[in-house]
């Protein structure tokens, strides 16, 4: 007599849950990247909107800044994060700890430093 082994009734239950959570999406994915959602494709602000905050780190090297910004005129919320420099030569005017009033731009999918003023 051969005796069958029996899968287990979850084995068969597996494939239709993956694919129902395929088709409807992760939601501890969204909600892991719910933080930053949409920075790729946040427009820069209008000319001549400058934002506010404190420089945390120059990397010189790959030409950012890590800024401590509020809220963004482009509806981006206050957090810290590097941008590109439009200038190079701005990294001798900046200091890490320094605030600042300054304005970014998309530059080729990349947002940009353009403008900067020391806040006294």
């Amino acid at each position: 007599m051969s005796a069958k082994l029996r899968q287990p009734r979850s084995r068969h239950l597996l494939a239709p849950a993956l694919a129902a959570l395929l088709l409807a999406g992760s939601p501890l994915a969204a909600s892991a990247n719910a933080d930053h959602a949409g920075h790729g494709t946040m427009h820069a602000p209008a000319a001549g909107a400058l934002a506010e905050g404190v420089v945390k780190k120059l990397d010189k090297a790959a030409g950012r800044v890590t800024i401590a910004h509020g809220p963004l005129p482009n509806g981006m919320p206050a957090m810290t994060m590097p941008f590109a420099v439009k200038d190079a030569s701005w990294f001798g005017q900046l200091r890490e700890g320094q605030k600042i009033r300054f304005s970014l731009e998309d530059v080729k999918g990349v947002l940009t430093v353009q403008h900067f003023e020391a806040v006294k």
